[in-house]
Order: C-alpha cells, then sequence, then structure tokens
C-alpha cells in the first residue's frame, strides 16, 4: 500500500510487532509486554486479563506466533483450550500504539516451554507448582505453606509441571494502530485465511 511508510512499513507483521515492541522498552514504565488476553467462557461470555507476552516467532518460524504462558487449569487455560481461540491488544501509552491480535491457539509444551520455565527465577518455579491458579483459596498464609511444601519435595531444581506451559497465538488477524492529530488515527490490518496463505493489508478509517 503505497501510504503504509514510517512505522508501519514492510511485509512481515512480526517483524513489525517486534520492533514496536523494542521501542517501547524503551519508553515504558513496567512491562512493555503486557497484553490484555481474552477468552470466552462455555457460554460465550468473554473473560479478559492482563498477561505477559514472552517471545514473537518470525514468519520464518511455522509462520509467525505469539507465545505466553500460564497453568492449563486456570480460567484462562482451560478456556482457551476449550475454543481453541483467542485475541489480545498490546496498548503503550507512552508511544501512542496499539497492536490488536486474533487467531488460533495450540498448546507450547515441549522443550521451548522447558527453557523459559527454567530461565525463571526459582521462587517463581516453585510457585508454578503451588498455586492451583483461579481457585478458591483459604488465605496467603494456606498459599505460602503450600509453597514451602514444594520447595520440600522438589528441591531447587524443579522440573516445569505437567500442567503448566505455553500457548502460540497463531494470527489470522493483526492490527497496528498509531494515533493521530484530531483522532485521525492510523489503522492497519493485516488479514489471512490460514498460517498458510499469503497476508493482505488494508488501512482502516479511524
Amino acid at each position: 500500500m503505497s501510504d503504509r511508510t514510517g512505522i508501519f512499513s514492510g511485509d512481515d507483521p512480526f517483524a513489525l510487532a517486534q520492533s514496536w515492541l523494542t521501542e517501547a522498552e524503551a519508553t515504558e514504565l513496567n512491562d512493555p509486554n503486557a497484553i490484555a488476553l481474552a477468552s470466552v467462557d462455555a457460554d460465550g461470555l468473554p473473560n479478559v486479563r492482563m498477561v505477559l507476552l514472552k517471545e514473537i516467532e518470525p514468519a520464518s518460524e511455522g509462520g509467525g506466533a505469539f507465545v505466553f504462558y500460564t497453568n492449563y487449569g486456570s480460567a484462562k487455560g482451560q478456556e482457551l483450550t476449550a475454543s481453541g481461540k483467542a485475541a489480545f491488544v498490546m496498548h503503550w501509552k507512552s508511544l501512542r500504539r496499539q497492536i490488536r491480535v486474533r487467531g488460533t491457539v495450540v498448546r507450547e509444551e515441549g522443550p521451548q516451554a522447558d527453557a523459559y520455565y527454567n530461565s525463571r527465577s526459582l521462587q517463581s518455579r516453585l510457585g508454578a507448582w503451588a498455586s492451583n491458579q483461579s481457585q478458591p483459596l483459604a488465605s496467603r498464609g494456606a498459599l505460602m505453606a503450600d509453597v514451602a511444601k514444594i520447595t520440600v519435595t522438589h528441591g531447587p531444581m524443579p522440573k516445569r509441571p505437567p500442567f503448566w506451559g505455553g500457548f502460540r497465538i497463531l494470527p489470522v488477524e493483526i492490527e497496528f494502530w498509531a494515533d493521530g492529530p484530531f483522532r485521525l488515527h492510523d489503522r492497519f490490518k493485516w488479514t489471512r485465511a490460514s498460517q498458510k496463505d499469503e497476508w493482505k493489508v488494508q488501512r482502516l478509517n479511524p
């Protein structure tokens, strides 16, 4: 598209998303990789929560994907597994930009998940074992007691829990948005039918 220049230029939306994220890492005070992740429950009622995006895989790796990690037994884990679909928005106030993504999801339960789990602090690794995420909790004291038990049971090198791992979002839509004067924002939506298809890009009205 002739007017897709400057911060919107390029032929790879994953490379473009990575460049925006890299720029945000220098300007956002906290968690520039935070995304508002949306899912739906069995009744179709939406849920949204903040999670941390851990990787943007380039198009050269299986068509590209966005990866985050969680407890599969959590509300989001169960909802994403059941529906196989997700959406998220990543917003940076400092840059006045956002990225919206919609697509299907698959689990990441292999060496990549192991490697990320092992890169976390010991306290976070033990916490992943101890937390029955999204389930009722009697008290914080009860949670800390569970952490203490897990510490004794699993020691200083706990393996990744079988109920904890990654989700890879395989997008069919990616929209890049940048603030414009007088609310005349710039929006470009990338769409494709599947990971095997080429992207189409269209400018949208503000």
